[in-house]
């Protein structure tokens, strides 16, 4: 039988010179990696956080290397940090073995990191513009939707706070009726006048805070004496109608919100579609923008539509790059009308661009899109468009609309004269009328230009480039770095966890 031999093993051994954390760590750790992108910040307007007095708090610094290093690792809830702090060897180092609890690390995150991660974020962008890995130029814009913190089980939805609402009005209305009924004084008192014009909600605009006045004035003529329906609308109907009130307020325009994250709208997940019973859950539209697969600007919305973000998160940025480039979602009026204003390179689709630049060869697809309102031969003399059935469009009115945003867009409606015996009605409207159409000559200037910078040498390559850009980005925030689901709740603190994000893909991309 062979001699075996085992490695010298002897628990608790003294040594003459306790080992260092620093011999541990390899050179070009990721670690050493946030270490010196931390190192190098100008965190005045960071300790500027700090009031002073009482007792001693743990440095910023420490603890900004300790939440962006986390994130880099994956670990994003508090308690796993601090618990990281006491077993990992790198966490160890990076603190100098201090070991903040949970609540001290969140209350950083959450309170003292509000207002400045948006200049932590621009302080590390700008060194890696001084490497070189940057150089601003041209900025791809894309969106994804993360999930809220939030439950997707307790959510207010416009459509029904609304039809809830209208019932109140209306049992309100019907209560009033039958207390102006029960006092003749009322109406000896106000003559022709009815109680609906003080805040009766007969046209269902009255607030609660109006009918609590009408209630307090009828308690004083009734001296005290309530009816029924006198006790119902104090006691049920009023607190209902102010919750809806207050809902409304809430909403601000959205047509959902959580109540566990009241600023978290209901959104489509991507990784839901094609399930069964896909419902709509609280989340967040994040905006990035991205050169070289580094994250060069980011914002955070609760609106689900992109281009709507396009211009706040321009609008958000420390720096103005030459070129913008988006897929077809962003081509709007407005989006291009800001580029335009603000002299940035147009490299954004609009949603017919495929259409106008493919040479199709199929003449049942050529046949198709020659019915297209922007494909109409147009006469300019007389203000009127042309039909594949030499028809012509006469001009009726202007429309007018304005964006969340406040931009407002003029549209002209068009209609021709008679379409009942032509032979490609079928073909060219599915309406029981005469064919309509409506034109924004602004939005065909912009397409036109943005087709001719989209289809030039420079175009194309930034064409291809834009999948590979900021869709590998998201892919490796959501599946490499698993962040799909945000920790913290309401923008400003959902606005911090994100930018740690970014700063945590940024060090990793440039450790790599």
């Amino acid at each position: 039988m062979k001699k075996i031999t085992f490695k010298p093993y002897v628990m608790n051994q003294q040594k003459l010179m306790p080992p260092s954390y620093e011999e541990k760590i390899p050179a070009g750790h990721l670690v050493r990696h946030v270490n010196e992108a931390i190192e190098a910040l100008d965190l005045e307007i960071l300790l500027s956080q700090y009031e002073g007095g009482g007792t001693s708090s743990y440095h910023p610094k420490m603890m900004l290397k300790v939440l962006v290093y986390a994130y880099c690792k994956k670990i994003y809830t508090s308690r796993k940090i601090a618990e990281a702090l006491e077993e990992n060897i790198h966490f160890m180092w990076l603190s100098g073995e201090q070991t903040p609890d949970f609540r001290t690390l969140n209350h950083f995150r959450g309170k003292r990191m509000k207002g400045v991660i948006d200049e932590v974020f621009t302080a590390v962008l700008e060194q890696l513009v001084k490497k070189k890995v940057v150089k601003l130029e041209n900025y791809f814009v894309d969106g994804s939707k993360i999930e809220a913190n939030a439950n997707k089980h307790k959510v207010v939805w416009e459509k029904r706070r609304a039809r809830y609402e209208g019932q109140v009005r209306k049992q309100i209305k019907g209560l009033l009726e039958v207390i102006e009924a029960e006092n003749e004084k009322e109406q000896a008192e106000y003559g022709d006048k009815d109680l609906e014009s003080k805040g009766g909600g007969g046209d269902g605009e009255e607030t609660a805070q109006a009918l609590r006045e009408t209630v307090k004035a009828l308690n004083e003529r009734l001296k005290g004496k309530k009816s029924k329906a006198m006790k119902k609308l104090e006691k049920d109907c009023l607190p209902r109608l102010e919750k809806y009130e207050e809902q409304k307020r809430v909403l601000a325009g959205r047509n959902s919100y959580s109540k566990t994250d009241p600023q978290a709208t209901c959104m489509r997940m991507k990784e839901d579609r094609g399930a069964e019973k896909a419902w709509p859950k609280p989340a967040y539209n994040v905006q990035v923008g991205t050169e070289g697969q580094f994250i060069v600007g980011y914002s955070v919305h609760n609106h689900s539509s992109d281009p709507v973000c396009l211009i706040p998160h321009l609008k958000k940025l420390k720096h103005q790059p030459k070129r913008i480039i988006a897929d077809a979602a962003y081509g709007s009026e407005e989006n291009y009308a800001h580029l335009k204003k603000h002299k940035l390179g147009n490299y954004l689709k609009y949603n017919t661009f495929y259409q106008d630049t493919h040479h199709y060869r199929n003449p049942d697809i050529i046949r198709k899109l020659s019915f297209r309102a922007d494909r109409f031969a147009y006469d300019e003399k007389n203000d009127e468009f042309i039909c594949p059935n030499n028809q012509r469009l006469r001009y009726l009115y202007t429309s007018k609309h304005v964006t969340d945003n406040g931009y407002q867009s003029e549209r002209r409606h068009y209609e021709c004269q008679t379409c009942m015996d032509c032979p490609l009605r079928r073909e060219c409207t599915k309406g029981k009328g005469n064919r309509r159409i409506q034109v924004s000559f602004k939005l065909l200037e912009y397409r036109r230009q943005a087709r001719k910078n989209l289809t030039t040498k420079r175009g194309k390559a930034l064409r291809k480039l834009r999948p590979v850009e900021v869709e590998t980005v998201f892919g490796n925030i959501k599946h490499n770095m698993r962040f799909r689901r945000f920790h913290l709740r309401g923008v400003e603190k959902v606005n911090i966890e994100w930018g740690l994000v970014c700063i945590a893909h940024n060090i990793r991309k440039l450790a790599s």
